[in-house]
């Protein structure tokens, strides 16, 4: 939020081509385990490998959350720089929700081993928004860009990123 009023800023006082963009939670490949999905996939790759007991170790399933692939959020900064206009902010996001439980759902489904969910304390954040869901109208009227990778196929490249890690 700071960076983005600090670039807003700049355009004003500086007539600076500042680009403000606002990206929902983006997932794919290459994505580092911080993330909730990468972390699970991580996770089920570890377990399928034998390097890990068979318990995936989960936060807050109940949040929802706006995905897109990674691959088309670059798509999406790339084309902010060349249409976007300056002073102005843009979502690049899906406009649709998933909870992180649908997330783990569709992930657990890419595999054949027996996993056992367990909620740990510690990945519970002490605030948590119940749901993010952005829209892209803008951004997609100003650029033609849109999401082009259905989040199934974002979920299967990602797990089958950690399975070769």
């Amino acid at each position: 939020m700071g960076q983005d009023l600090l670039g807003y800023q700049y355009f004003m006082s500086y007539h600076m081509p500042i680009i403000r963009t606002r990206g929902f939670n983006h997932e794919g490949p290459r994505r580092p385990p911080v993330f909730v999905l990468s972390d699970f996939a991580r996770q089920v790759a570890e377990i399928e490998r034998g390097v890990r007991p068979p318990v995936l170790k989960v936060g807050n399933l109940d949040a929802q959350r706006d995905f897109t692939d990674v691959r088309d959020m670059v798509r999406g900064y790339w084309l902010a720089l060349e249409k976007g206009q300056p002073g102005e902010v843009y979502n690049l996001c899906s406009g649709r929700s998933y909870s992180v439980r649908q997330v783990l759902d569709l992930l657990l489904g890419f595999t054949d081993v027996k996993i056992k969910v367990e909620q740990d304390p510690r990945r519970l954040r002490p605030s948590d928004v119940p749901v993010l869901r952005g829209d892209c109208t803008k951004f997609t009227r100003e650029t033609a860009w849109q999401p082009e990778i259905p989040f199934e196929q974002t979920v299967e490249d990602l797990l089958a990123y950690w399975r070769v890690r």
